[in-house]
């Protein structure tokens, strides 16, 4: 990617990150033309601060919200004003100094390739990557990220809610940005909303770098507060997916599935209790017909979880 200008906006989404973001900006390659930090009501007033410390760089534009939309929102102000630019590629990268943008050659390749529509930054390649991310967020990260690859149908994704990505214009385009989470939530929502039209995602290894800033956002906390969110994502992702866009072995295995383990589960505990009140063993005709019941039903259900999984979206 040489020297050559990109057709490419860098979006940097501020709050409270005045400390941070003037290394993040003129740590980006001198070849990214658009740089889109968007202000989201930060109290610091960190869009002026760039503003002022920029002034004579016309790749650096300021966009100021004037309520505070989230991490989100303002990733999403920032995508629509890079779409207006007509880029051939977003790259969106945090404020507080945890991502470092001389990767951003390395996250946007498959993109530029064609072999993907939608890169992000992994944390987890290798354990020496993650020595300065604190325990408490890894543990918390393998929550999210396990619900994230459930709701989205990306399983291979090993970072799921990393914020360091690239999007093609064409995958931007085709995602309808208002029906996007506009918080903490957004990256998941991004992925769900990305595997329902099947853009083909990528990884890129990065190391994890947490300095002196402070998130507000408590991954053990949050594994509780989205399960809902990814419980919902989650059906639906199945429902079109499995059921309205087109039929697959998911369709017939996973109701099967569900009914076996129910009526196999409901059978073999009432017939216990039944056979409990009246003080004589279950019989081995009840206890084989309840754990075949169960067993068949489990088996159904793996097997539609590995065809779920199989057919992820992939370049064919």
């Amino acid at each position: 990617m040489g020297s050559e200008s990109l057709s490419l906006a860098v979006v940097i989404p501020a709050y409270k990150a005045r400390n941070e973001i003037e290394d993040v900006i003129r740590r980006i390659p001198k070849n990214v033309p658009h740089i889109i930090v968007v202000d989201d009501c930060c109290p610091e007033q960190t869009g002026q601060f760039v503003a002022d410390r920029f002034a004579g760089d016309k790749r650096v534009e300021v966009i100021t919200n004037l309520v505070n939309r989230g991490v989100g929102g303002a990733t999403k102000v920032g995508f629509s004003r890079a779409l207006e630019l007509k880029v051939d590629t977003v790259v969106k990268i945090d404020a507080d100094g945890q991502m470092d943008p001389a990767l951003i050659p390395d996250l946007i390749r498959p993109l530029v390739e064609g072999d993907a529509d939608y890169s992000k930054g992994n944390r987890f390649t290798r354990v020496s990557d993650l020595k300065s991310m604190p325990r408490v967020r890894v543990l918390g990260n393998a929550g999210l990220s396990f619900l994230t690859k459930a709701s989205s149908g990306y399983w291979s994704v090993s970072d799921p809610t990393n914020g360091f990505v690239a999007i093609s214009k064409s995958a931007l385009e085709s995602l309808e940005l208002e029906k996007i989470s506009e918080r903490y939530f957004f990256e998941s929502d991004m992925l769900f909303r990305l595997g329902l039209q099947g853009s083909v995602v990528s990884e890129v290894r990065m190391a994890a770098h947490y300095g002196a800033e402070k998130s507000s956002l408590s991954p053990l906390k949050s594994f509780f507060e989205f399960s809902w969110k990814h419980n919902v994502n989650f059906i639906k992702r199945i429902m079109y997916r499995h059921f309205l866009r087109e039929w697959t072995l998911v369709t017939f295995q996973l109701p099967a599935s569900l009914v076996l383990l129910v009526f196999g589960g409901t059978l073999g505990v009432s017939t216990y209790l039944e056979a409990s009140a009246r003080g004589v063993p279950m019989t081995a005709g009840q206890i084989t017909t309840a754990s075949l019941l169960t067993i068949v039903g489990f088996q159904l259900f793996l097997s539609a979880v590995s065809h779920d999984v199989l057919s992820e979206p992939k370049r064919k």
